[in-house]
């Protein structure tokens, strides 16, 4: 029997924040993550290409990283172990909420999914030692065009629950905003 699944579309458009069913009894839970048919009859009818998973200390940060197009990359992102502020950036020219960002925690125990459609950059900081991540990908990775926004850019003023402190050199130096490269559009349905 399938599983609901719950997505609601949150204050950025083209942002989602799923819910997925849960079975719980003495053992602990079962839960469907990710099921096409299910999914397509709430409405979500992307495609998954390739599946990430990384594991991080308390403090790492990874992010934020985006693809140009055509090979922009959308990412359904959960915790299944530890916790996680999730965040992504609009970078759709056009969008009225180009620049902003938005972010929700993902742990083990609230089980949410989020999310960020091509033309977001997209991060997160491990708020908790041993975080996994694991996300879902409609486009395989394309060195060429991996790009990365600075992740304390003072104009977008993400609020990070935690400062991070495990950077890498790649984050460390990524460009502002007023010198990034991007090329989305924003499409109302996106």
């Amino acid at each position: 029997m399938p599983m609901p699944v719950t997505i609601t579309e949150l204050e950025i458009p083209g942002v989602l924040l799923v819910e997925c069913g849960c079975f719980f009894d003495d053992r602990g839970f079962f839960s469907e993550i990710y099921s096409e048919p299910v999914w397509c009859e709430a409405g979500f009818t992307r495609r998954f290409v390739q599946d990430n998973l990384s594991l991080s200390r308390k403090g790492t940060l990874r992010g934020m990283h985006y693809q140009l197009d055509p090979n922009g990359m959308g990412k359904l992102v959960h915790a299944i172990k530890g916790a996680a502020f999730d965040v992504g950036v609009d970078l759709r020219e056009g969008s009225p909420t180009f620049g902003k960002w938005i972010g929700r925690e993902l742990n083990a125990d609230n089980r949410y999914a989020l999310w960020f459609p091509a033309g977001f950059a997209h991060g997160f900081v491990a708020l908790e030692d041993e975080t996994l991540v694991y996300y879902k990908c409609d486009s395989c990775h394309a060195p060429d065009a991996e790009r990365s926004l600075c992740y304390n850019d003072p104009a977008v003023g993400i609020e990070w629950p935690a400062q991070p402190t495990i950077i890498s050199d790649k984050d460390a130096t990524a460009p502002l905003l007023a010198d990034a490269e991007y090329n989305f559009k924003f499409q109302p349905s996106s």
